[in-house]
């Protein structure tokens, strides 16, 4: 019986193949996925300057490129930064420092509100004095004194990056210091002079996805080459992350084997001394650090240890000394613990109740019970751990809302929250609310959406409405004022570019992100996939049927995996939409695992070269399943040349192939920037202007 199931599940995918679109075998636009092949380049540029001039040419064009740069530059945005021995360290970007500042300023000045910078890189002076095309992409410094840092700097923007020593003290790269040449690596400090380090040494040295499956110890002054293997995976693995947590003077050394995308091993090693020992936790569970040699683990899938029962998303403190482990908190049905941070003492953490922040303090006694103590910060929004540990109890929050700018919070080790600053508003909020709605999805399931427009705007209704989700990975998409600049749909930028021009911005929590914890993403994987598509459309829906917007008003954007679901809503529903904003997507699923990391993604997606899991991929995979004569709206299309994480070749065959069956898109590829489509704020000023002219133009005609 199950070879005949396998049987009509091959013969399922096999005819889907056959349907529109492509296959892997015949593929008539794979020549695209040549990143730097000159053929592809030219249609790449052809495309922008096709498109460019009519999206530039619209009125309205100039005024949101200023306003987008007003916000992305100012001088006025808070600076968020982490307590590392007594100093608070930034990075910081505006209209002067484009390529950004890394600074530090003492704990004192920046709880006071008026932080004292000290530079230690000026990236844009580096770029300019060495003749090449820096992007900051952060450091890794050696607790508790975080004087030795390797600072990691790719060409462009993308993933792949070298590392460089940088002495903190001296403030300048260290002559002669440990260096990684470019490659996608990581690292992890031992001590002053050890490293343990995954990069490329070689033929057979990566996994399928790309990525280091060897971690090897590096003293200084040895050769790269010659350092000794900790640990080494398997070919087939995701990656094998090199993970060290300082502890009281302890280096605990550990090799993070993922052997899928959200499935890990930990092998573990005191000091770094002797063969490392695999550690008894799930698969699916993530260290967040080590107090008093006890590892802090989250749990994504229940757990069975030596006769107790752990939940799914609670976290658990593992004696990595004696074995013995214990609960440290259960999350209840509504709620999803977000981040957890290791103070000198104990912990710190934000969590999720019906998807509005919450901030705590979790603490051992001397019974080994662990209490939780609730931080006192404001309510109904989006709550963030900033800093906890650096050698302190002390901790930074952040508030914000999609109408309320965002707050610094220091708590203190006693548990006393207070203001540090709060942002300047980039809009005029007045008279605009936010209300958290349920829509229902095919299968009944409940799903929140938030809503933001001004109130007379919504009583109108039928208003212009932009839609906006992710549904993957496990990241939440939450209501907030500015956070991650690369993705415009939050309070400042719409409020500013969409809202007060009589807009309507829709947030999704659609299932794949956390927002209800594991379960809500484990919803969305493999098989499942459908449902953060229903789910989505569901909301669109159901903003149709309470008269918010119409199908002739109504827009959806999403990037990356939100990408993915902007081509699904494409084929499936395009009657619900009169524009989709597709940013760096994933459009090919039958060929996703062969370009950029694709491979790393099975665990989210499954496996397309698996017939029966290609059955249920074929169902959904965009660019399968593009038909002539359907009422497609005017989708664009934007994606990055140095996206060396999701493909750009997904992007550009996206186009080629809508223009063979006779339909018009706008596309946008800027020639740099990584997976953030951009490598700097100017950049981001100028995509996040496209994005926002395209949605007036197509459902904000100048004659309305």
């Amino acid at each position: 019986m199950e070879m005949l199931k396998s049987m009509v599940k091959a013969v399922i995918a096999a005819a889907a193949l056959s349907g529109a679109g492509a296959s892997a075998a015949d593929d008539p636009f794979q020549w695209l996925e040549e990143i730097e092949g000159p053929k592809a380049l030219d249609w790449a540029r052809a495309e922008n300057e096709r498109s460019l001039p009519e999206l530039e040419a619209d009125p309205r064009f100039q005024p949101m490129l200023e306003e987008a740069k007003s916000i992305l530059t100012s001088k006025e945005r808070l600076a968020v930064g982490a307590i590392h021995h007594g100093a608070v360290y930034n990075f910081w970007q505006d209209e002067t420092h484009v390529r950004g500042l890394w600074r530090r300023a003492s704990v004192e000045s920046y709880r006071s509100g008026e932080p004292e910078w000290e530079t230690l890189i000026d990236v844009d002076a580096l770029a300019k004095n060495e003749g090449e095309n820096w992007v900051f992409e952060g450091t890794n410094c050696l607790s508790p004194d975080y004087r030795h840092c390797m600072v990691e700097l790719s060409y462009g923007g993308k993933d792949a990056a070298v590392f460089r020593e940088f002495d903190a003290e001296t403030k300048e790269f260290v002559e002669g210091g440990f260096y990684v040449p470019e490659a996608k690596s990581w690292l992890s400090w031992i001590d002053k002079d050890t490293l343990l380090v995954g990069t490329d040494w070689g033929d057979g040295t990566l996994t399928e996805s790309g990525y280091p499956r060897t971690n090897r110890i590096w003293k200084r002054g040895e050769p790269l080459a010659d350092a000794p293997v900790f640990y080494e995976g398997e070919t087939e693995d995701v990656a094998l992350w090199p993970r060290v947590i300082q502890d009281g003077g302890v280096a605990h050394v550990i090799a993070q084997r993922a052997y899928s995308f959200f499935e890990t091993e930990y092998f573990y090693s005191r000091g770094g001394e002797g063969a490392p020992a695999k550690l008894p936790l799930p698969g699916n569970a993530d260290i967040e650090g080590v107090l008093d040699g006890r590892a802090i683990f989250h749990l994504r899938e229940p757990w069975s240890y030596q006769g107790a029962d752990y939940p799914e998303g609670a976290l658990i403190a593992y004696d990595l000394a004696s074995g013995a482990a214990e609960l440290v908190m259960a999350a209840a049905s509504n709620q999803s613990i977000e981040d957890a941070g290791v103070g000198e003492t104990g912990l710190v953490i934000s969590y999720l109740e019906d998807v509005a922040g919450k901030g705590a303090r979790l603490e051992r006694d001397k019974k080994g019970k662990w209490k939780l103590k609730s931080v006192n910060l404001p309510k109904n929004g989006v709550v963030k751990l900033i800093s906890a540990g650096g050698g302190t109890d002390d901790a930074i929050f952040s508030f914000e809302s999609l109408t309320s700018p965002n707050t610094l919070l220091y708590v203190t080790a006693k548990n006393k929250a207070e203001t540090i600053a709060k942002a300047p508003a980039f809009y005029d909020a007045t008279g605009v609310v936010v209300e958290q709605r349920f829509a229902t999805s095919k299968d009944g399931t409940k799903i929140p959406y938030f809503i933001m427009g001004k109130d007379s705007v919504l009583k109108k209704g039928n208003a212009p409405t932009i839609q906006y989700a992710y549904g993957g990975f496990l990241n939440a998409i939450l209501p907030v004022y500015y956070e991650d600049p690369a993705r415009p749909q939050h309070g400042a930028l719409a409020g500013k570019m969409w809202v007060s021009r009589g807009g309507v911005l829709v947030i999704s929590n659609i299932r794949g992100g956390s927002e209800y914890g594991p379960a809500w993403h484990k919803a969305a994987m493999k098989e499942k996939h459908q449902n953060p598509i229903d789910d989505f459309i569901a909301i669109s829906e159901d903003l149709i049927a309470t008269g918010v917007t119409s199908p002739e008003k109504l827009g959806a954007i999403g990037r990356s995996n939100g990408g993915l679901l902007m081509g699904a809503i494409l084929t499936q529903r395009p009657d619900l939409y009169a524009a989709i904003d597709c940013g760096v997507p994933l459009f090919d699923m039958k060929r996703y695992t062969k370009l950029g990391a694709g491979a790393s993604w099975v665990g989210e997606y499954g496996d397309p070269d698996i017939p029966e899991e290609w059955a249920y991929i074929s169902k959904y995979s965009p660019y399968q399943n593009l038909k002539a004569g359907q009422p497609y709206p005017k989708i664009l299309l934007y994606t990055s040349t140095q996206d060396d994480r999701v493909h750009p070749g997904h992007a550009r065959k996206a186009g080629a192939m809508l223009k063979s069956l006779g339909y018009d898109y706008f596309y946008y590829e800027n020639m740099e920037g990584g997976h953030g489509g951009t490598a700097n704020q100017d950049q981001l000023a100028f995509r996040t202007a496209i994005e926002y002219v395209y949605f007036a133009k197509m459902l904000m005609p100048l004659s309305d």
